[in-house]
């Protein structure tokens, strides 16, 4: 009996380590390997991410929050990477400058039109970061030979909206703001829950962020630890006026 239950635990072991030395496998040929160096991102994020930031050659799937994705540009930016968006007519300038977005390194493409896959395949090809919100939903072979230049480039693709094949979907939810007394005051600051889910973690992780910050970017939120939600916002800060 014993010979039986070590041979089986035998056989387990084996069968775990075939399948990790094959997703290992897989990771270097796509070239999504977590030892690679990955674009930096603020820290109250790079605790979430996988690999600690942006990996080159992948694609994430981000919510609708403008401030988020001015979040994710503004570290590569401010570190010399060039970034593009695509498809967002209604992006304010002003708004990515005040989040810590260097303009200087910044290129829109407001309105690509029905070629708007070709035209972020084509900017991917000379840009390391390109933002991109769909207008419609792209056929799977598109969306293959797009992550394949991506991979081909080692390029960032952030997505706003759904996208398969992504390296992670990162979202933002439980919004309050801190400033405010009761119907007076000045708002300094928004605390959200970030939730990162990605096929490399078991369980989702999730952290309390102040987004925008005092600074107008990113920073943890008290008692916003990597991996669960935070208790009740703290509300701080407050000032009359009138």
């Amino acid at each position: 009996m014993r010979s039986i239950m070590g041979e089986a635990r035998s056989a387990a072991g084996t069968t775990v380590d075939t399948v990790a030395a094959l997703r290992a496998q897989l990771d270097r040929l796509q070239g999504r390997r977590l030892d690679v160096p990955v674009l930096p991102v603020p820290q109250a994020l790079a605790s979430l991410l996988p690999g600690g930031g942006l990996r080159p050659g992948s694609s994430y799937s981000l919510g609708r929050s403008t401030s988020l994705l001015f979040s994710l540009l503004a570290r590569p930016s401010q570190d010399g990477a060039w970034c593009a968006a695509v498809g967002m007519p209604h992006l304010g300038a002003e708004a990515a400058r005040a989040a810590g977005v260097d303009l200087s390194r910044l290129v829109l493409v407001p309105d690509p039109g029905e070629r708007w896959l070709a035209v972020t395949a084509a900017v991917a090809d000379v840009l390391p970061v390109v933002a991109v919100r769909p207008p419609a939903r792209a056929k799977d072979a598109d969306i293959s030979r797009l992550a394949a230049r991506m991979r081909e480039r080692e390029a960032v693709l952030l997505v706003q909206g759904p996208w398969p094949q992504t390296e992670a979907m990162i979202d933002v939810g439980d919004p309050s703001w801190s400033g405010l007394g009761d119907g007076y005051g000045i708002l300094e600051g928004r605390e959200l829950t970030v939730t990162v889910t990605s096929r490399r973690f078991p369980v989702p992780r999730t952290g309390r962020v102040l987004l925008p910050d005092a600074a107008g970017g990113v920073a943890g939120a008290a008692g916003g630890m990597p991996g669960r939600a935070s208790a009740a916002p703290v509300r701080t800060g407050l000032r009359a006026v009138g």
